[in-house]
């Protein structure tokens, strides 16, 4: 019985300066998938985060619509023939809309998000607009997202140190002049990809801010009654509602905005791009580690063949050289990661978070990458012939 040595272990260790940069090159790779994971995964948490908020069961759009972010409007009356069909309970608008922000502090302008409904009527699942309802029915009031980026102004902050009487200016993107209006409360929420900041307003001062009538429409929030079955209210619906709107389940709402953003937006592609170039440079960094470390210790391998060791297990040693170096170099790219996404959610406010079922996918790539780059390595191992060595 031929003895089982951890030679895989040795001939790593034996030369600590080598695996210390060995270990240096997939810690880079593995904190380059973790961040490109990161900046996919908080495009499309990001691009959802308003979807997630609006309270509703069913959702009425534009046949032509895209993405949030992108205006569509459609007849009000559409909304109001949905209120016809057996299972809808109600009906509600929502207003979506981008504006200049004008800030206070060095007069620059800037574009942020705009959401509005009817007060009396409520749409957003969010405890701090709803807290604020009443502030909402006063003409010229907003709430502010404490969550939005810096270029806006100190406007959170000086409303949590008591400043209640704050005006901000607002301009429509293709109005002059501007329209004055106070910040009533502050909610949170965050910035996308596409979207810097946000604003909630009542419906009435939407209409006056962009100068607009109430006729159109971007989204219709339809709720069901108790007793109604979801999958038929929303067949009949598309059935005999107007080939001009389109009806959504709520899953499918947030379906189709990320497919937006996945495949029709350059940076859903350049994402998706970068993650596979991080995995083909990080095998090719292996490969070249697993290499190098085999041509060093090809006698050895020779004179282990020579006194019984089948090639099995030489091969063996490479892929226990492989798993070694993808769990010990995956310990400090996670505690890298880690530091970076801190650093990347304060510069951005993006939702970049690791989780542990992510947490867990980049282990494993890890360890299937080195496993790649250990089989394109072991040719060289099956070339070391004792009788070419000695």
């Amino acid at each position: 019985m031929i003895l089982q040595l951890p030679i895989a272990w040795f001939q790593l260790a034996r030369q600590r300066v080598r695996f210390l940069v060995a270990l240096a090159g997939i810690a880079f790779i593995v904190v380059l998938i973790f961040m490109q994971l990161g900046f996919n995964d908080s495009l499309y948490t990001s691009a959802v985060k308003v979807h997630q908020i609006i309270k509703g069961d069913l959702f009425l759009i534009s046949s032509q619509y895209k993405s949030l972010t992108a205006k569509q409007s459609f007849h009000r009356e559409r909304l109001y023939q949905a209120l016809g069909f057996n299972g809808v309970e109600s009906v509600s608008p929502l207003y979506l809309r981008f504006a200049k922000f004008k800030n206070p502090i060095n007069a620059q302008k800037f574009s942020i998000y705009v959401i509005g409904f009817d007060p009396g009527k409520p749409v957003l699942n969010s405890p701090e607009v709803n807290q604020n309802l009443d502030m909402l029915k006063l003409p010229n009031v907003v709430l502010f997202d404490r969550k939005s980026r810096s270029d806006f102004g100190p406007i959170a902050e000086n409303f949590e140190q008591g400043n209640t009487e704050q005006t901000i200016e607002i301009f429509g993107f293709t109005a002059r002049k501007g329209y004055r209006v106070k910040v009533g409360g502050l909610f949170s929420l965050g910035p996308s990809f596409g979207v810097d900041g946000n604003l909630v307003v009542g419906d009435s001062t939407l209409f006056r801010i962009f100068d607009l009538n109430s006729g159109m429409v971007d989204v219709g929030v339809i709720n069901l009654k108790p007793d109604a079955d979801p999958a038929i209210v929303l067949k009949n619906l598309r059935n005999h509602l107007s080939k001009d709107v389109l009806v959504f389940s709520y899953q499918e709402f947030l379906d189709f905005e990320k497919q937006y953003w996945q495949t029709r937006t350059p940076v859903g592609f350049i994402l998706g791009m970068m993650l596979v170039m991080a995995a083909v440079v990080g095998i090719v960094i292996v490969y070249q580690i697993l290499h190098s470390n085999i041509s060093t210790n090809l006698v050895a391998y020779a004179t282990l063949k020579a006194i019984g060791y089948p090639n099995k297990y030489l091969l063996s040693v490479v892929f226990q050289q492989s798993v070694i170096l993808a769990v010990l170099g995956y310990i400090p790219g996670l505690a890298i990661s880690i530091g970076l996404y801190n650093v990347v959610r304060d510069a951005t406010g993006l939702p970049m978070e690791i989780r542990l079922n992510q947490a867990s996918i980049v282990l494993i790539v890890t360890i299937l990458m080195c496993f790649a780059s250990g089989v394109l390595a072991v040719n060289k191992m099956r070339s070391a012939d004792p009788a070419d060595i000695f």
